[in-house]
């Protein structure tokens, strides 16, 4: 019988059996579980030569949950992630109708996981819209809690909204046109700056060289402007012995020193095609790290191999999920890329500190890639390519492992 991750103020205890909670997802979700869950274990198995061993525990949400329980998200599962601190999700639909939210959101926010973590790293030989895809190597740090995903929304014609526009009108003198919805984007100061530690706290554990702060700040002063200040005064408060600006850095009082910058959003956009590997660690906004990495992953090859994760870095409650959506028209036929669950599966390996088997998951997929045994979404683009099926993506991994032993 498996026993409990558990976290105090010296940082994680990991027994050689830990119980992690999974949900398997809807849609194409069972067909990429499988394979993960198959690579994970292989990999634990063969770094440790059998003294650790995970314990899966299942539990529901999604369409699975609304079939067995009535519920799209049970209470049960918000609890037994709380409980067990550490877990891992596959894709899930978003209820149809009136009143309901995303449930990747409402886990987020049930559970107060503040950072939404998107490594984006090319695999040699993956095909890729641009030129230089190698040279993308970064980190994002997406707030995970607050702006527009608070969900403060008023329809368009209701009571609500024709309250809220007087109010303003009478209160701030704004005229808001008749036939608006509308919606309140919140930027706090406390939610900036814990993203933000954590971001800079990272990119010194794993020695990167910057952080940027991307925003959009030259036209939401208050918010996405406030986002930035408030990044630099923490990195000078809180980190002054361990980070520089620019400027600093243009006088030569940056060595050793991660460099802490900044970019308009939009421009940042530009320059992850232009100038790709001037980013580093990235620390934005919720609305703009939606953006952000969905375009950072289609260029080293898609959704389909960007790996996620959300987590509270202050309790350590972490679920670590596959990013793409459920693809209900190839459920159960065995033939998508479970790359981006495998290598949420890597990252939560290495969270908890499994860093060998973690190691040796993106050792093997990147082995198995360059010998060009890919699922079909690459395998269409690849010359040369040799199309596999999603178990047997999974079945090449675990053969390469033997190479890392």
């Amino acid at each position: 019988m498996g026993h409990k991750i558990t976290k105090s103020k010296d940082g994680f205890k990991v027994p050689s059996d830990p119980i992690i909670p999974f949900i398997e997802g809807d849609g194409t979700g069972p067909d990429i579980w499988k394979a993960a869950v198959k690579v994970m274990n292989a990999a634990v198995e063969k770094a440790y030569s059998g003294s650790r061993e995970i314990e899966w525990k299942e539990i529901y949400a999604g369409e699975k949950a609304y079939k067995k329980t009535g519920q799209w998200l049970p209470k049960e599962t918000e609890e037994a992630f709380r409980e067990y601190l550490v877990g891992i999700k596959g894709p899930l639909t978003t209820p149809i109708g009136g009143g309901y939210k995303s449930l990747n959101v409402a886990l987020r926010q049930k559970l107060n996981l503040y950072v939404c973590l998107r490594p984006v790293k090319y695999y040699e030989g993956v095909p890729s819209p641009v030129k230089k895809p190698q040279l993308i190597d970064a980190v994002i740090f997406r707030e995970n809690t607050e702006d527009v995903y608070a969900g403060l929304e008023v329809k368009e014609g209701s009571d609500e909204a024709r309250r809220l526009m007087k109010f303003l009108k009478d209160n701030f003198g704004w005229d808001i046109r008749e036939d608006s919805g509308i919606g309140i984007k919140p930027i706090s100061k406390s939610a900036s700056e814990r993203l933000i530690r954590a971001a800079i706290e990272y990119a010194i554990k794993y020695n990167r060289k910057s952080v940027t702060l991307v925003h959009k700040g030259n036209i939401q002063k208050f918010t996405e402007g406030a986002f930035l200040k408030w990044g630099y005064e923490l990195a000078k408060r809180e980190f002054g012995d361990r980070t520089a600006t620019l400027k600093e850095a243009a006088e030569g009082k940056a060595e050793n020193r991660i460099i802490i910058k900044d970019t308009i959003a939009d421009i940042f956009l530009q320059q992850i095609l232009t100038r790709s590997a001037e980013f580093d660690v990235v620390a934005t906004t919720n609305l703009n790290g939606d953006y952000i990495s969905d375009a950072l992953a289609a260029q080293i090859g898609g959704m389909g191999i960007a790996p996620g994760a959300n987590i509270n870095f202050e309790t350590g409650h972490a679920i670590f999920e596959a990013t793409h959506g459920t693809a209900p028209k190839y459920a159960g036929k065995n033939v998508v890329n479970p790359g981006s669950l495998i290598l949420s599966g890597e990252m939560m390996l290495e969270y908890i500190g499994w860093k060998e088997a973690a190691g040796m998951i993106d050792k093997s997929l990147t082995k198995t890639i360059a010998q060009h045994y890919v699922t079909y979404d690459f395998a269409r683009l690849m010359h040369n390519a040799t199309k596999v099926s999603t178990f047997e993506f999974a079945e090449k991994m675990i053969a390469n492992m033997q190479i890392y032993e």
